[in-house]
């Protein structure tokens, strides 16, 4: 840019008020600060002056100061587009998808044909003055009232792509939403209700016990982290015994690191990571499950086949006694 020699190019130059430092500098993107109430100005004059230099570039303000100076063919949008075309070529292309946003280098996203956004109700005045000029009409495309990944959940909702409200908000997971559950959900709503029932937040019912036997197909195998085998129907055994027994304590369950493969036309093996904690004390395990679904699309639930678990790292209960399931 200190090339440029002209009083106009020299006055673009100005209005750049300096370059970010070199950590966020690329081959392929240079970087500049620019002051906001300058900003369309520079984009503008920055654009014609490129061009006229033979340069085939975009310009991308966010943040209220940021302008990127990129390739035609690089940014967000291109490689979205890129993996679509991709999918769509191996015969996978993803039945919705949704892009998000909150600032300028979004906007792109939005510009892709046949995709769901949602601009989150925090997101910066210039993504919303883009959706003002370039797709206020465009009903796939809302603002949120809802900031963040509120905003993300609401979108959801709003265009019918899945559940868009937290297991954990659930007041009944015995029968939380099964037609929309994937198999990593079944899994988060299992453990949810295998917490509630133990912390006798939930009626010594045995409409929930039903709910838990439906789900665990016969002859279905636990191994325990111990090395003990048992059937599921053992394990809900034991757990229907133990309805309540930590109520009112520091009794946690949860699940992360969920990760599906599809193994068959209806069998999923999903490995993941659950987590106990008593009080001060949290124990983990690393988990394989083999989920059925009941119906050709997994609409009417799943059946747990089978359930492979090993102590991880942190310090595991000393028996099958302890650790139920």
């Amino acid at each position: 840019m200190e090339r440029l020699s002209s009083p106009a190019k020299l006055m673009i130059v100005s209005d750049l008020d300096y370059t970010m430092s070199e950590t966020e500098q690329r081959p392929h993107k240079v970087s500049f600060y620019v002051d906001k109430s300058k900003a369309q100005d520079v984009t503008k004059k920055l654009s014609e002056l490129l061009t006229k230099q033979g340069l085939d570039v975009k310009i991308i303000y966010s943040g209220g100061m940021d302008l990127d100076i990129l390739p035609q063919g690089a940014g967000k949008g291109q490689a979205l587009a890129y993996l679509l075309k991709k999918f769509k070529a191996e015969g996978k292309l993803p039945t919705n998808t949704l892009v998000c946003g909150d600032s300028g280098n979004d906007a792109e996203l939005f510009s892709i044909p046949d995709v769901y956004g949602v601009m989150v109700s925090n997101a910066q005045e210039e993504l919303l003055l883009w959706h003002a000029e370039n797709a206020k009409d465009n009903p796939k495309i809302i603002h949120a009232k809802e900031r963040c990944a509120s905003g993300i959940i609401q979108a959801i909702g709003h265009f019918g792509l899945g559940p868009n409200t937290s297991p954990r908000d659930e007041t009944d997971l015995s029968g939380f939403e099964k037609g929309n559950l994937s198999p990593s959900g079944e899994v988060v709503r299992f453990y949810l209700l295998h917490e509630i029932w133990r912390r006798g937040e939930i009626e010594n019912s045995e409409n929930y016990v039903t709910s838990l036997e439906a789900v665990c197909q016969l002859p279905g195998i636990f191994i325990h982290p111990s090395g003990v085998e048992q059937s599921f129907r053992e394990c809900i055994s034991a757990l229907k015994g133990n309805h309540g027994d930590q109520q009112g304590k520091q009794y946690r369950v949860w699940v992360d690191q969920v990760f599906p493969t599809k193994i068959g036309s209806d069998t999923w093996l999903v490995k993941f990571q659950k987590w106990e904690m008593h009080g001060e004390e949290q124990q983990s395990c690393l988990c394989s499950a083999v989920l059925v679904a009941k119906d050709a699309n997994g609409s009417d639930g799943w059946t747990w086949l089978h359930l492979h678990q090993t102590w991880s790292s942190v310090a595991g209960a000393k028996d099958h006694l302890t650790w139920l399931l």
